[in-house]
């Protein structure tokens, strides 16, 4: 499986947790990735649930960087797919050293274009370009 088709399983997985306790996440991860299969590998799988994890961990701190960055914006009125999409390129930008930063980016991008309304690749691409160091 292609990094940028885990990315997608990883973008529907954490959008669930705008519909789900925290605490119930792991559960959640399992239970989706379990429906996945077959068409996702136990490699895979791991991949994908290491990275929820990761980024549910540090939820509160992506949160708060988003609060910072997303100017004349209340996180709570970014739409729920938006939000979902943030907070995997904000991981993948700030916390995972193996995705450059534009890879990132464009991957976010590509996401809103394919889950989100018209406007939502240009928002994702503005807020995460602020992310970026280079």
């Amino acid at each position: 499986m292609t990094r940028s088709a885990q990315r997608e399983h990883l973008f529907q997985l954490l959008f669930g947790i705008e519909f789900n306790e925290i605490n119930d996440m792991e559960e959640q991860a399992d239970l989706f990735l379990s429906l996945a299969e077959p068409s996702v590998s136990s490699k895979d799988t791991k991949v994908i649930k290491e990275k929820a994890m990761n980024i549910i961990d540090k939820l509160s701190s992506i949160d708060d960087e988003l609060k910072e960055k997303v100017t004349g914006w209340d996180i709570d009125r970014i739409g729920k797919v938006e939000l979902a999409i943030l907070r995997l390129g904000v991981y993948e930008i700030k916390y995972d050293d193996n995705i450059p930063e534009s890879v990132a980016i464009n991957e976010a991008v590509e996401l809103a274009k394919k889950y989100g309304p018209d406007s939502s690749s240009a928002f994702i691409n503005g807020v995460l370009a602020k992310f970026a160091t280079k």
